[in-house]
């Protein structure tokens, strides 16, 4: 179906392309040397299921699903909080006050097995995935850090070059038994010719201090991976797009009870009993909104799908003419940020640090 405007909901259907209709019109390719100002970008945010406890099958779905949105025209594609390595949605991993159980602890080496390392072969494959379809790609993942686990967003250009790291700053309420917390040297906002790209996931976006850093950047594509499906996560996108005077483009899975595994393997905690196979699970509720607060596709509830969007970069002046939240509207001699954005190490070795000094000189 080619979409109208207002209305750039794709379904997936397996083993079938999305390609634009004959008639579809032809979008111009982004001029590398014009002014971020006069571009307009097409963006797609992805709403699909991980193929839980199996990364080498979910790397291949999002290339099949990163196909159908290169076929469409689209230049950037931001795919849902940990896409790879997959949101342990209803699990509790067997963990209360003061006692593990010997299941959760299996559980959790399942669920690590299935994290990626950065850098490692997986990202290397998106990289190419990137390159082969000429776009620039923002992919939700499980990193593995040793035995630590982080929530993060990957960067990778059209080029195929892997750009940088988000790690989740706070993950929240029992994503905590699982996964760290990232630190302020992974909150880049990259400059690139469709625009300042950068991005915080699910309830960090309600973070005041955390955004304001990324507005301090100058972030004009503001990426949201979650997995809140909630109606009350749609105010959340359009303030922050009010707020930043930025795209804000919010990508959530899709989910059934079957695209988990079956249990007794995998449990929802509390509600096992009451689905079906076709339970939903997660509804979805991907969205692209404008600078100026206008909903420009979705949110979509309905399944899995590609929601695409049309970013006129020229909005984002009209937006901070109205409100500059740290420009002419922010008040620093009343109110003021520091960001430490230094690395927090457990250990270091001064002697590794020493004999590196003395080699530069």
């Amino acid at each position: 179906m080619q979409p109208t405007n207002g209305d750039q909901n794709h379904s997936i259907k397996e083993g079938m392309a999305l390609v634009p209709a004959p008639d579809a019109p032809l979008f111009a390719e982004v001029d590398m040397g014009a002014d971020s100002s006069a571009l307009t970008v097409r963006a797609t945010v992805v709403q699909a299921s991980t193929v839980f406890y199996d990364t080498p099958a979910t790397l291949d779905k999002a290339e099949r699903l990163l196909a159908e949105a290169a076929a469409y025209g689209s230049q950037l594609v931001v795919f849902p909080e940990a896409f790879i390595g997959g949101y342990p949605r209803g699990s509790n991993f067997g963990a209360a006050v003061g006692n593990r159980t010997p299941k959760g602890r299996e559980e959790f080496r399942k669920y690590h097995a299935s994290a990626i390392n950065v850098p490692g072969p997986e990202v290397d494959r998106l990289a190419a995935m990137a390159g082969k379809y000429k776009l620039y790609l923002v992919m939700g993942v499980i990193e593995r850090d040793g035995y630590t686990l982080y929530c993060t967003i990957l960067f990778f250009d059209s080029q195929g070059h892997y750009l940088g790291k988000h790690r989740k700053l706070m993950p929240t309420a029992t994503e905590r038994i699982v996964w760290g917390f990232g630190d302020g040297s992974t909150i880049p906002v990259i400059d690139t010719p469709i625009g300042k790209i950068g991005g915080a996931i699910c309830w960090e976006n309600r973070m005041p201090l955390l955004r304001t850093a990324m507005y301090g950047k100058g972030v004009e594509i503001y990426c949201a991976p979650t997995a809140d499906a909630r109606g009350t996560w749609q105010a959340t996108m359009k303030h922050i797009a009010l707020e930043g005077g930025c795209f804000v483009l919010s990508a959530n899975q899709f989910c059934r009870r079957k695209d988990y595994p079956s249990p007794p393997e995998y449990i929802f905690s509390g509600i096992e009993e009451e689905l079906t196979p076709d339970s939903v699970v997660c509804a979805g509720g991907s969205v692209i909104i404008s600078p100026l607060g206008t909903v420009l596709a979705g949110p979509n509830y309905d399944g899995e799908a590609l929601i695409s969007a049309d970013l006129d970069l020229g909005e984002i002046a009209c937006a901070k003419f109205d409100f500059d939240v740290v420009g002419h509207y922010s008040r620093s001699e009343v109110l003021s940020l520091t960001v430490r954005d230094h690395p927090t190490n457990a250990v270091t070795f001064t002697s590794a640090a020493a004999k590196t000094e003395g080699s530069n000189r």
